[in-house]
């Protein structure tokens, strides 16, 4: 641990040299000030842990130079001892009402000059571990609330559970940039677009409410990430941000109880009216995924052909068909009952689409 420094400042030169070889001689780091100007210097300069301080003195008077000690915030609590030879009590008064924290008569008594720079001392490392205790537990503080900020916003993609695992670093942060394969799950209605135009907006949101809030529960059951909601369209992400060991099987198994839920939804809608379908469709490739938007309103996002893939073939399916790419198919094609309908031109794709429509699970 470091000597405590002490700036001693007094018009004397004597008395200088007496305090310094005092205080040097009990292995303080001293410094010294003839006049009030000087002090406020050093201390600006190279702040002291304790001021031992005149009070007459051409210029500034130790008062003054006190008053101004206590003024700046940075050195509102640094210990100040005030030295004087006039009378002690009115003195004290005087210190007092100036900010001092202690007084010294002259010829200063050795003994009580060391138990009182003693002592304050003590109360200023006492203050300075309080101060760092605090700092230490804002700062805490302050990263459990940016903790609790990222896990609203990730709660809007992932589980509870794979948000824990992010915040924990196990899992990787979905907002940093990354490239990595995924499988993307698109789903909608069919004859939502029919259904909208002519219904009333209450009944509209009325269905989207019970739609997202089916599909969304399903999603955290099955470790997906939602992308995006839009109307109807809801994009869901496998295999980011958390890796999963058969991506593409478990899109199939979400996208299979999703179509039994809706159905139940259908009957339901159709009871008042509403002839609603309920279509899928799943692609599987590499994309580049990471916080997309702007300062303020980031939101996390995939960018790639297979999530254009995914939202093609969705198109393409009728009501209650989960339509899969070749890749999709290719790779858990003993784990599913499928059925080929065929080569698909799709908009926006260049090249024919060979597709399957997944009718269950093997046993």
């Amino acid at each position: 641990m470091s000597a405590a420094r002490i700036l001693v400042v007094d018009d004397t030169p004597a008395n200088l040299k007496l305090l310094s070889g005092l205080l040097g001689s009990r292995g303080y780091e001293v410094e010294t000030a003839a006049d009030g100007a000087s002090a406020l210097a050093a201390i600006a300069q190279r702040r002291p842990d304790l001021v031992l301080l005149d009070v007459m003195m051409p210029g500034l008077s130790g008062y003054d130079v006190c008053r101004r000690i206590r003024a700046e915030p940075a050195t509102a609590l640094l210990p100040v001892v005030m030295c004087t030879s006039l009378d002690p009590q009115q003195e004290r008064v005087n210190g007092i009402e100036a900010g001092a924290d202690d007084f010294l008569s002259k010829p200063v008594n050795q003994p009580e000059l060391f138990a009182r720079v003693k002592s304050l001392l003590r109360v200023k490392q006492l203050h300075d571990e309080l101060e760092s205790l605090n700092a230490g537990l804002e700062k805490r503080v302050a990263e459990q609330v940016a903790q609790i900020e990222r896990l609203a916003r990730l709660q809007r993609f992932v589980s509870p559970r794979v948000g824990e695992l992010i915040l924990s670093g196990e899992v990787d942060d979905p907002l940093q940039t990354r490239r990595r394969e995924i499988t993307v799950v698109f789903t909608d209605l069919r004859g939502f677009t029919a259904f909208s135009e002519t219904a009333e907006p209450e009944e509209v949101m009325g269905v989207l409410r019970e739609y997202h809030a089916t599909l969304g529960r399903i999603v955290m059951a099955h470790e997906g990430t939602v992308e995006h909601f839009s109307g109807d369209g809801v994009m869901i992400l496998f295999n980011d941000p958390m890796p999963l060991p058969e991506p593409e099987l478990a899109a199939v198994r979400m996208a299979l109880e999703m179509r039994l839920e809706v159905a139940g939804l259908a009957a339901g809608w159709r009871k008042r009216g509403h002839d609603l379908g309920f279509g899928v469709g799943i692609a599987n490739g590499y994309a580049t995924l990471g916080a997309i938007g702007f300062e303020g309103r980031r939101d996390y996002g995939a960018v790639g052909p297979v999530t254009n893939l995914s939202a093609r073939l969705c198109a393409e399916a009728g009501a209650d068909q989960v339509l899969v790419s070749q890749r999709v198919y290719g790779k858990i094609e003993e784990r599913i009952e499928a059925e080929h309908v065929g080569v698909l031109t799709l908009k926006g794709i260049h090249r024919p689409v060979p597709a399957y429509n997944v009718l269950a699970l093997r046993a």
